[in-house]
């Protein structure tokens, strides 16, 4: 993949390693690696979730670290990692299922963009966005009862902040009481704006990724340049070609992915805001008559204002953001290693 590094009076050129679509991947190794190395992931970035979660449920307004300095003091450290088991145990099909829709869709709709004369970058973006959109549709298909059950564990506990007046053993009492309460449909509580939340905000992610890129090895690109011109002027010689290193590939994947991340994060916070009340406190509280978003959105205004609804938005910020960039680091990491043919990346 060649991309232009400058402004068009520069003949430079970087040399990335190609790009690897559906058909060049190893399937078996591709979802055994990435059942392996997105559970790490996921065990990392768990408590920032958790401390989102309560933030979001709470009565009164606290920062993250104060929510999290509370938690382990009151709780234990264990409790950062409530609900875990049950998150772990959805995430591995969902994250399955969601790589097969990206990969599938991206390479079907990048080639269709392509021959239709759509131009290279645009047609990497569109490609991108629908493919981020009709994964994060396919995945919420497992997500949202996982969610629904896993935050309902995250939110219960011996401080006064958790109000959940449910108790729950483990992530199985949980799916049973559900059930007998609410029946399978409290399961898929919230799957609605769900779809609203993360739907849009993986189609904007992807694009922005593949933005994103471009525009950050043309900023690389244009410092190359600028250095190739003071070696002229002494003397040296001109390649027109630059080659990055895999270190200085996986950190523009890295940053591109932040700021994709962090932009996506400011958008939906309210929807996602509203999403767990739905799905934890306001579903708990009105039984078997689930809320409305209407009704849910007048608590929130009624407790703190429009900003309610922006309530956790720090550790989400910090958790999109570290999530983007880690599972695209890894995401690009596991399909280099599950290429069939590893000769033909460079």
């Amino acid at each position: 993949m060649n991309l232009s590094a400058a402004e068009e009076e520069s003949a430079q050129e970087i040399h990335i390693p190609a790009d690897i679509d559906w058909e060049m991947l190893d399937k078996s190794k591709f979802f055994l690696l990435g059942a392996a190395l997105f559970s790490g992931v996921s065990a990392t970035l768990y408590p920032v979730v958790l401390v989102k979660t309560r933030q979001q449920v709470a009565q009164t307004q606290l920062s993250g670290i104060r929510t999290a300095l509370s938690i382990v003091k009151h709780e234990g450290f264990r409790a950062l990692y409530r609900g875990f088991g049950t998150s772990l145990t959805g995430t591995i099909p969902a994250r399955a299922l969601y790589m097969a829709a990206l990969e599938v869709t991206k390479s079907n709709v990048g080639s269709a963009t392509v021959k239709l004369g759509v131009p290279e970058p645009s047609a990497a973006a569109i490609a991108n966005a629908v493919a981020g959109l009709s994964a994060a549709m396919a995945a919420q298909l497992v997500w949202t009862p996982i969610d629904v059950v896993s935050q309902r564990l995250m939110v219960q506990g011996s401080h006064p902040s958790c109000s959940s007046p449910c108790r729950y053993v483990n992530g199985i009492d949980a799916f049973r009481k559900i059930i007998n309460t609410d029946g399978p449909k409290g399961l898929y509580r919230g799957f609605g704006i769900s779809i609203i939340t993360y739907a849009p905000s993986n189609a904007v992610w992807w694009a922005s990724y593949s933005v994103a890129q471009r525009f950050v090895w043309g900023g690389i690109g244009c410092y190359f340049w600028k250095k190739d011109d003071e070696s002229n002027e002494n003397g040296s010689s001109n390649n027109n070609t630059i080659r990055p290193d895999s270190k200085t590939v996986m950190a523009v994947q890295g940053v591109s992915a932040a700021l994709a991340g962090g932009v996506s994060a400011l958008i939906t916070m309210p929807l996602d805001t509203i999403k767990t009340r739905l799905q934890v406190l306001d579903g708990e509280e009105n039984g078997r008559r689930g809320p409305t978003i209407a009704q849910t959105v007048r608590n929130l205004v009624k407790e703190g204002g429009w900003f309610a609804c922006y309530r956790g938005l720090g550790p989400r910020w910090a958790s999109m953001s570290m999530s983007a960039t880690t599972m695209i680091t890894t995401y690009e990491f596991l399909k280099r290693l599950s290429a069939k043919n590893q000769g033909s990346l460079m």
